[in-house]
Protein backbone atom coordinates (compact mmCIF):
# COMPACT_ATOMS: atom_id res chain seq x y z
CA UNK A 1 0.00 0.00 0.00
CA UNK A 2 1.20 3.36 -0.69
CA UNK A 3 -0.36 6.27 -0.48
CA UNK A 4 -0.14 10.30 -0.12
CA UNK A 5 -0.68 12.12 4.16
CA UNK A 6 -0.87 15.71 5.15
CA UNK A 7 0.31 16.26 8.80
CA UNK A 8 -1.99 19.79 9.41
CA UNK A 9 -0.12 22.77 11.23
CA UNK A 10 -1.20 26.43 11.65
CA UNK A 11 0.73 29.41 9.90
CA UNK A 12 2.94 30.12 12.67
CA UNK A 13 4.46 26.99 13.27
CA UNK A 14 4.12 25.38 9.79
CA UNK A 15 6.13 22.57 10.03
CA UNK A 16 5.13 21.91 14.26
CA UNK A 17 7.46 21.86 16.96
CA UNK A 18 9.80 18.94 15.37
CA UNK A 19 8.89 16.60 17.59
CA UNK A 20 7.54 14.39 14.22
CA UNK A 21 10.57 14.76 12.30
CA UNK A 22 11.62 10.87 12.42
CA UNK A 23 8.01 10.09 11.43
CA UNK A 24 7.82 10.79 7.47
CA UNK A 25 10.71 8.90 7.13
CA UNK A 26 8.97 5.67 8.70
CA UNK A 27 6.28 6.31 6.87
CA UNK A 28 8.58 6.58 3.23
CA UNK A 29 9.05 3.47 4.35
CA UNK A 30 5.72 2.15 3.89
CA UNK A 31 5.18 3.74 0.89
CA UNK A 32 3.62 7.43 1.98
CA UNK A 33 4.72 10.76 1.30
CA UNK A 34 4.22 13.17 3.71
CA UNK A 35 4.19 17.35 3.46
CA UNK A 36 2.88 19.63 5.95
CA UNK A 37 0.70 22.18 5.60
CA UNK A 38 -1.43 24.74 7.88
CA UNK A 39 -4.84 24.06 8.42
CA UNK A 40 -6.53 27.30 6.80
CA UNK A 41 -4.53 27.71 4.24
CA UNK A 42 -6.81 27.52 0.73
CA UNK A 43 -4.05 26.72 -2.04
CA UNK A 44 -3.77 22.93 -0.49
CA UNK A 45 -6.58 20.54 -2.07
CA UNK A 46 -6.75 18.24 1.85
CA UNK A 47 -9.51 16.14 -0.27
CA UNK A 48 -6.75 14.78 -2.62
CA UNK A 49 -4.63 13.18 0.39
CA UNK A 50 -5.22 9.99 1.56
CA UNK A 51 -5.55 11.16 5.05
CA UNK A 52 -4.72 14.21 6.78
CA UNK A 53 -3.11 14.21 10.24
CA UNK A 54 -3.95 16.99 12.49
CA UNK A 55 -0.76 17.75 14.19
CA UNK A 56 0.57 21.18 15.33
CA UNK A 57 -3.23 23.36 15.06
CA UNK A 58 -2.58 25.16 18.20
CA UNK A 59 -3.93 28.23 17.09
CA UNK A 60 -7.47 26.72 16.85
CA UNK A 61 -9.06 27.92 20.27
CA UNK A 62 -9.24 31.59 18.80
CA UNK A 63 -11.23 30.44 15.57
CA UNK A 64 -13.02 27.27 17.37
CA UNK A 65 -15.52 27.58 14.92
CA UNK A 66 -14.07 28.54 11.57
CA UNK A 67 -11.71 25.16 12.60
CA UNK A 68 -14.72 22.85 12.99
CA UNK A 69 -15.75 23.87 10.02
CA UNK A 70 -12.69 23.20 8.07
CA UNK A 71 -12.63 19.90 9.93
CA UNK A 72 -15.85 18.97 8.27
CA UNK A 73 -14.57 20.11 4.91
CA UNK A 74 -11.98 16.99 5.32
CA UNK A 75 -12.75 13.67 4.25
CA UNK A 76 -10.11 11.53 5.76
CA UNK A 77 -9.29 13.80 8.55
CA UNK A 78 -7.49 11.84 11.76
CA UNK A 79 -9.15 12.01 14.14
CA UNK A 80 -12.43 12.82 13.03
CA UNK A 81 -14.45 15.92 12.69
CA UNK A 82 -16.93 14.25 15.30
CA UNK A 83 -13.59 13.37 17.37
CA UNK A 84 -12.69 16.97 16.98
CA UNK A 85 -15.48 18.50 18.10
CA UNK A 86 -16.18 16.40 21.09
CA UNK A 87 -12.15 16.94 22.22
CA UNK A 88 -11.85 20.35 21.98
CA UNK A 89 -14.13 21.20 24.31
CA UNK A 90 -13.10 20.57 27.74
CA UNK A 91 -16.31 19.51 28.82
CA UNK A 92 -16.12 16.14 27.84
CA UNK A 93 -14.24 15.65 31.41
CA UNK A 94 -17.65 16.01 32.82
CA UNK A 95 -19.02 13.07 30.64
CA UNK A 96 -16.07 10.68 31.21
CA UNK A 97 -16.71 11.66 34.90
CA UNK A 98 -20.28 10.76 34.28
CA UNK A 99 -18.83 7.49 32.94
CA UNK A 100 -17.39 5.87 35.51
CA UNK A 101 -13.88 7.65 34.98
CA UNK A 102 -11.89 8.77 37.47
CA UNK A 103 -11.36 12.20 36.35
CA UNK A 104 -9.94 15.45 38.52
CA UNK A 105 -13.25 16.53 40.08
CA UNK A 106 -14.38 19.67 37.53
CA UNK A 107 -17.08 21.74 37.45
CA UNK A 108 -18.17 24.07 34.81
CA UNK A 109 -18.81 27.59 34.88
CA UNK A 110 -20.68 28.87 31.95
CA UNK A 111 -19.91 31.81 30.80
CA UNK A 112 -23.04 33.59 32.60
CA UNK A 113 -22.40 32.08 35.86
CA UNK A 114 -21.23 33.54 38.69
CA UNK A 115 -18.43 33.15 40.75
CA UNK A 116 -18.97 30.27 42.90
CA UNK A 117 -18.20 29.52 46.20
CA UNK A 118 -14.35 28.67 45.56
CA UNK A 119 -12.74 25.70 47.00
CA UNK A 120 -10.68 25.43 50.20
CA UNK A 121 -6.70 25.83 48.83
CA UNK A 122 -5.50 26.12 45.58
CA UNK A 123 -7.33 25.46 42.40
CA UNK A 124 -6.72 25.92 38.35
CA UNK A 125 -9.06 28.01 36.16
CA UNK A 126 -8.79 27.30 32.64
CA UNK A 127 -11.22 28.35 29.67
CA UNK A 128 -12.65 25.26 28.34
CA UNK A 129 -11.63 25.71 24.68
CA UNK A 130 -8.07 26.20 25.02
CA UNK A 131 -5.07 24.93 23.73
CA UNK A 132 -1.37 24.36 24.82
CA UNK A 133 -2.30 25.73 28.55
CA UNK A 134 -2.98 29.24 27.36
CA UNK A 135 -5.68 30.79 29.80
CA UNK A 136 -4.70 28.79 32.66
CA UNK A 137 -4.01 30.12 35.95
CA UNK A 138 -3.25 28.08 39.51
CA UNK A 139 -5.27 30.23 42.49
CA UNK A 140 -6.55 30.54 45.85
CA UNK A 141 -9.91 32.06 46.51
CA UNK A 142 -9.31 36.31 46.18
CA UNK A 143 -9.46 39.10 43.70
CA UNK A 144 -6.75 37.57 41.45
CA UNK A 145 -8.90 34.63 40.51
CA UNK A 146 -12.00 36.68 40.32
CA UNK A 147 -10.75 38.75 37.73
CA UNK A 148 -9.70 35.61 35.99
CA UNK A 149 -12.59 34.13 35.85
CA UNK A 150 -14.49 37.28 34.91
CA UNK A 151 -11.95 38.09 32.05
CA UNK A 152 -12.70 34.27 30.65
CA UNK A 153 -16.29 34.39 30.76
CA UNK A 154 -15.73 38.34 29.27
CA UNK A 155 -14.88 36.01 26.38
CA UNK A 156 -17.50 33.76 26.15
CA UNK A 157 -15.91 31.06 27.36
CA UNK A 158 -17.30 28.09 29.55
CA UNK A 159 -14.49 27.97 32.35
CA UNK A 160 -13.05 24.74 34.54
CA UNK A 161 -12.81 24.86 37.90
CA UNK A 162 -10.30 21.94 39.15
CA UNK A 163 -8.85 21.25 42.27
CA UNK A 164 -5.25 22.14 42.14
CA UNK A 165 -3.55 18.97 41.90
CA UNK A 166 -0.24 19.04 44.25
CA UNK A 167 1.49 16.16 43.21
CA UNK A 168 1.93 17.89 40.28
CA UNK A 169 4.78 19.77 41.74
CA UNK A 170 7.07 16.76 42.49
CA UNK A 171 6.02 14.34 40.09
CA UNK A 172 4.43 16.33 37.37
CA UNK A 173 2.23 15.23 34.41
CA UNK A 174 2.38 11.57 33.16
CA UNK A 175 0.93 11.28 29.56
CA UNK A 176 0.41 8.08 27.94
CA UNK A 177 0.27 7.31 24.05
CA UNK A 178 -1.73 5.22 21.94
CA UNK A 179 -1.59 4.53 18.41
CA UNK A 180 -4.88 3.16 16.91
CA UNK A 181 -5.56 2.22 20.46
CA UNK A 182 -2.67 0.35 21.46
CA UNK A 183 -0.47 1.34 24.01
CA UNK A 184 2.74 2.96 22.55
CA UNK A 185 4.89 4.52 25.45
CA UNK A 186 4.94 7.08 27.73
CA UNK A 187 6.41 10.27 29.48
CA UNK A 188 6.14 13.06 32.03
CA UNK A 189 5.91 16.53 31.77
CA UNK A 190 6.66 18.35 34.40
CA UNK A 191 4.08 21.81 35.85
CA UNK A 192 2.79 24.00 33.04
CA UNK A 193 1.45 26.82 35.43
CA UNK A 194 3.14 30.12 35.44
CA UNK A 195 5.89 28.74 33.00
CA UNK A 196 6.67 30.98 30.05
CA UNK A 197 4.91 30.56 26.49
CA UNK A 198 7.17 29.81 23.86
CA UNK A 199 8.51 32.15 20.75
CA UNK A 200 5.57 31.22 18.91
CA UNK A 201 2.94 32.69 21.46
CA UNK A 202 1.13 29.29 21.01
CA UNK A 203 1.89 27.07 23.59
CA UNK A 204 3.65 26.62 27.37
CA UNK A 205 7.36 25.38 27.07
CA UNK A 206 7.62 21.95 29.30
CA UNK A 207 10.11 19.77 30.43
CA UNK A 208 9.63 16.53 29.04
CA UNK A 209 11.22 12.79 29.78
CA UNK A 210 10.69 9.18 29.43
CA UNK A 211 8.69 7.33 31.99
CA UNK A 212 7.20 4.16 33.05
CA UNK A 213 3.86 4.27 34.40
CA UNK A 214 2.92 2.26 37.34
CA UNK A 215 -0.14 -0.74 36.58
CA UNK A 216 -3.00 1.58 38.01
CA UNK A 217 -1.71 4.63 35.49
CA UNK A 218 -2.00 2.13 32.53
CA UNK A 219 -5.45 0.93 33.97
CA UNK A 220 -7.44 4.41 34.36
CA UNK A 221 -5.57 5.10 30.56
CA UNK A 222 -7.41 2.42 29.41
CA UNK A 223 -10.74 3.17 31.34
CA UNK A 224 -10.62 6.21 29.82
CA UNK A 225 -10.14 5.15 26.10
CA UNK A 226 -13.04 2.72 26.15
CA UNK A 227 -15.45 4.85 27.81
CA UNK A 228 -14.60 7.31 25.04
CA UNK A 229 -15.10 4.67 22.46
CA UNK A 230 -18.27 4.14 24.19
CA UNK A 231 -19.75 7.71 24.23
CA UNK A 232 -18.69 8.68 20.59
CA UNK A 233 -20.16 5.07 19.13
CA UNK A 234 -16.84 4.55 17.83
CA UNK A 235 -13.93 1.46 18.10
CA UNK A 236 -10.63 2.20 19.95
CA UNK A 237 -8.95 1.39 16.64
CA UNK A 238 -10.32 4.18 14.84
CA UNK A 239 -8.22 6.85 17.06
CA UNK A 240 -5.45 6.87 14.96
CA UNK A 241 -3.88 8.56 18.09
CA UNK A 242 -4.55 9.44 21.43
CA UNK A 243 -2.73 11.39 24.48
CA UNK A 244 -3.92 10.34 28.46
CA UNK A 245 -2.23 12.86 30.83
CA UNK A 246 -2.94 11.55 34.35
CA UNK A 247 -1.58 13.11 37.37
CA UNK A 248 -1.99 11.41 40.74
CA UNK A 249 -4.52 12.61 42.89
CA UNK A 250 -4.23 12.96 47.06
CA UNK A 251 -4.62 9.63 47.95
CA UNK A 252 -2.06 8.68 45.46
CA UNK A 253 -4.54 7.10 42.86
CA UNK A 254 -4.02 8.03 39.49
CA UNK A 255 -6.67 10.84 37.89
CA UNK A 256 -7.62 11.86 34.38
CA UNK A 257 -6.12 15.50 34.08
CA UNK A 258 -6.98 15.60 29.86
CA UNK A 259 -7.75 13.32 27.25
CA UNK A 260 -5.75 14.58 23.93
CA UNK A 261 -7.46 13.63 20.60
CA UNK A 262 -6.84 16.60 18.32
CA UNK A 263 -3.38 17.95 18.16
CA UNK A 264 -1.24 17.02 21.40
CA UNK A 265 2.66 16.62 20.79
CA UNK A 266 2.99 12.82 20.87
CA UNK A 267 6.47 12.56 22.92
CA UNK A 268 8.68 11.14 19.66
CA UNK A 269 11.57 12.56 21.17
CA UNK A 270 10.98 11.21 24.89
CA UNK A 271 10.85 7.49 23.64
CA UNK A 272 12.82 4.45 21.41
CA UNK A 273 12.87 5.41 17.51
CA UNK A 274 10.44 2.32 17.03
CA UNK A 275 7.48 4.66 17.93
CA UNK A 276 7.43 6.65 14.84
CA UNK A 277 7.39 2.88 13.27
CA UNK A 278 3.94 2.19 15.30
CA UNK A 279 3.25 5.56 14.66
CA UNK A 280 3.01 5.28 10.48
CA UNK A 281 2.15 1.33 10.92
CA UNK A 282 -1.26 3.11 12.51
CA UNK A 283 -1.66 5.34 9.00
CA UNK A 284 -1.89 2.37 7.33
CA UNK A 285 -4.35 0.36 9.82
CA UNK A 286 -6.42 3.63 9.08
CA UNK A 287 -6.47 3.41 5.70
CA UNK A 288 -7.26 -0.25 5.91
Amino acid sequence: MSGSAIFVACSTLPEGDGDEHAVPEALADLGFKTRWAAWDDTTVDFGAADIVVLRATWDYAERHDEFLSWTESVPSLSNSAEVVRWNTDKSYLAELGDAGVAVVPTTLIAPDDKAPSWPKGEFVLKPAIGAGSRGAGRFTAGDAAAAHLSGLQADGNTVLLQPYQSSVDSDGEIALVYFGGVYSHAFSKAAMLGRELDESGLYVTEKLAPVQPAAGFRALAEDALDATAALLGILRAELLYARVDLVAGPDGRPLLLELELVEPSLGFRQTEPAAAWRFASAVRQQLA
